[in-house]
């Protein structure tokens, strides 16, 4: 698009604009408030970055995913025409509830402050402009709306450009990119929200006034916490097969190790895409929504590269166990996708397809390292993982019940299917003690244990454990996952240290 073609675009934007407020009375058609005759600036607001802890681009594409994956196909098809093309068709294809988003309660603030003394404000974005409408009705503090129209991308020399024949008397510019520079170039005054080190500098050897506001955390901290390191507790499943059977060489040690690593890999990017997929939900619940992508600690984008970043890297670990191994991952890699896209909206499946998730951690286990596993182990684990994904869902409903919800947000599931919940994780924890029983009176039992007697003592551990978990989750003294509850709850530390005694107990005696 040459210059000329660019600035007639942008002249039509604005007459656009301006039709469409006159039609719906929304503003005077004088844009700039008078001071004693003189034109006063106006503060400028942008919305990604700024006035919300997150991305429009991403937020759209991403609740378009999780709409339907079929979606990926209408954005593929949007791709050639342009950036405001696909603005625009992801704001069609991602229903989004603008209350929900992540707003910078400092940037509120200040533009609160300068209506108080009189000022006028506008919010201006690259976001596709019915967004910008639909986000700057529910605030309630701008005079002004204007975003892409899905031909022009209102983003940095344009949007200079656009605002300097809009506003004539002058605007103050808040922005948080180094897009935003061309428009601070052109701006009375520079605010800027959480810009970096040596952008700062940048505006301010600019021959204007500057201000600078810091909201945001540490980025390393939102990071980590994102990928969930307290999740990895559930992949030191893949060392079960080898204390089954007592294999404790160097050799196999170290490929349970690798297999952990790589489990973790995989398992942090499905936790990204879970997250990615779950903003909205996680957004309604009193305790997901602090989490760094759905309350805007950690950038949309940083999510969607590492995605498949830390795939690729658990891939090329797997790869060192051998393709039996990369194979398996690549079916946990499916079936959670699946289940995040599909399963974890249907009722009972979402439950076995969990179970299914744990047991499958076992089998890697027993694949990279070489060792059988049981139909004991795997009856077992069936069993007693199908409990803890149970028990998950009935935390979920207790939620739901003290939040005064009709159902899970996100589920398929009513708060009247709580006590059916409750008894499946009770029936299923049960019954894998009941295996252990069994188990204990098996041939292969005595080819691993000198003495069998201590080893009864697991099952009513188990049994005590089991049944406090779900008297916990009952009480709403739990959190969403039974796991990460047990490993910071001393109760249940002390039993996982029982157990191990009695089974050395039981191989030493």
């Amino acid at each position: 698009m040459t210059e000329s073609q660019t600035s007639a675009r942008l002249m039509a934007l604005q007459a656009d604009a301006s039709r469409s407020m006159n039609e719906h009375t929304i503003v005077p058609t004088d844009l700039t408030a008078r001071a004693g005759g003189v034109l006063a600036p106006v503060l400028v607001v942008d919305l990604d970055g700024t006035l919300i802890r997150t991305d429009m681009l991403y937020e759209t594409f991403w609740a378009a995913l999780s709409n339907h994956w079929l979606n990926v196909a209408a954005v593929l098809r949007a791709l050639p025409r342009g950036r405001a093309a696909l603005k625009r068709t992801l704001a069609r294809l991602g229903p989004l509830d603008v209350a929900s988003l992540p707003f910078n309660e400092e940037v509120l603030d200040y533009v609160r402050r300068w209506r108080d003394q009189g000022g006028r404000t506008a919010l201006v974005s690259a976001t596709d402009h019915r967004l910008v409408e639909r986000i700057s009705e529910h605030v309630g503090l701008f005079d002004d709306a204007y975003g892409s129209d899905g031909t022009v991308n209102l983003k940095g020399p344009r949007k200079a450009a656009f605002l300097s024949a809009r506003f004539p008397g002058g605007f103050v510019y808040m922005g948080d990119s180094g897009s935003d520079y061309a428009i601070w170039e052109r701006a009375k005054q520079a605010v800027t929200v959480d810009v970096p080190g040596l952008l700062r500098s940048r505006v301010d050897a600019l021959a204007i006034a500057s201000e600078h506001l810091t909201t945001r955390g540490s980025l390393v901290s939102a990071f980590w916490r994102a990928l969930r390191p307290h999740q990895w507790l559930k992949n030191t499943l893949v060392f079960l097969p080898l204390l089954a059977a007592h294999q404790f060489d160097s050799v196999s040690i170290g490929k349970a190790v690798l297999a952990f690593v790589a489990y973790s890999l995989v398992a942090s990017s499905v936790y990204l895409l879970n997250d990615l997929l779950d903003l909205a939900a996680d957004r309604a619940h009193p305790r997901k929504r602090a989490r760094p992508f759905a309350s805007g600690a950690l950038p949309l984008a940083w999510g969607t590269a590492l995605v498949p970043g830390l795939l690729l890297a658990g891939s090329l670990v797997s790869l060192l166990l051998g393709p039996a191994f990369l194979a398996i991952m690549a079916i946990y890699y499916v079936l959670t996708t699946v289940y995040s896209f599909v399963l974890k909206r249907l009722l009972i499946i979402d439950i076995c397809a969990l179970a299914a998730l744990y047991t499958l951690r076992i089998v890697a286990g027993g694949f990279a390292t070489d060792v059988y596993l049981s139909v004991w182990l795997l009856a077992f684990s069936i069993f007693f993982f199908f409990s803890l994904a149970a028990m998950k869902r009935q935390t979920e409903l207790v939620s739901s019940v003290e939040e005064g919800e009709g159902k899970a947000y996100g589920r398929g599931y009513i708060t009247g299917d709580l006590p059916l919940v409750t008894n499946m994780a009770v029936g299923s924890g049960y019954v894998s003690v009941l295996v252990m029983a069994l188990y204990l009176n098996s041939p292969a039992v005595r080819q691993l244990y000198f003495e069998t007697a201590p080893l009864w003592g697991i099952c009513l551990v188990l049994l005590f454990w089991l049944s406090r978990m779900v008297m916990l989750a009952h009480r709403g003294q739990m959190q969403d996952d039974p796991v990460v509850f047990a490993a910071q709850d001393k109760v249940s530390m002390l039993c996982a240290g029982l157990i191990f005694g009695l089974a050395v107990a039981g191989m030493i005696m």
